[in-house]
């Protein structure tokens, strides 16, 4: 007869939280460079606007929208990486987790600050004051949300991939030189 033996052992669990000061400065970071260098593809495809032309901002759409996909890939990877980089974890699984916590808390930040200065820059008025019933308008919110859509879907990715990338960069202490006899 087989004769069984139960040992009380410690489980030893492994709990990872998210660091949120890494992912505070991961947003921060996205923030800081989406506003920079979206300004200056404003600035310069709004350059090239025909004012006189009956709807002016037709031939800016294509650059700009090009720009704002390639700058929420570059913005939402950079922050990323220091997501992953300041949270001090080893593996990517978690820094890819960062990255998604980050990339949230991001696109709030950026849906919140373009809601209060659409807010502010149109005085309050509503979509129906402006103008919803013109199909310029409407194609223009069309191709925003193309736009939207693929500039946040790549950014997600980005975001993921560079606090994974970011998670397994390890800083190695130089090593003494040693002693030669």
């Amino acid at each position: 007869m087989a004769v069984l033996n139960y040992q009380a052992g410690e489980v030893n669990t492994l709990v990872t939280r998210p660091n949120w000061g890494a992912i505070w400065a991961g947003a921060f970071t996205f923030i800081a460079i989406w506003s920079v260098f979206g300004l200056l593809g404003m600035a310069i495809f709004a350059s090239a606007a025909n004012p006189a032309a009956p709807q002016p901002i037709t031939g800016m759409s294509i650059g700009m929208a090009i720009w704002i996909v390639i700058l929420t890939i570059i913005a939402m990877y950079v922050a990323g990486r220091v997501t992953g980089h300041l949270a001090g974890i080893a593996n990517s699984r978690d820094g890819m987790t960062h990255g998604m916590i980050m990339f949230g808390l991001s696109v709030t930040a950026a849906i919140a600050l373009i809601a209060f200065a659409g807010s502010a820059a149109t005085g309050g008025t509503t979509l129906a004051a402006v103008g919803s019933h013109s199909p310029y308008v409407l194609t223009l919110f069309a191709d925003m949300g193309w736009v939207g859509f693929a500039a946040l879907l790549l950014g997600w990715v980005a975001a993921m991939g560079g606090a994974s990338t970011g998670a397994k960069m390890k800083v190695i202490a130089p090593q003494p030189p040693r002693a030669t006899t």
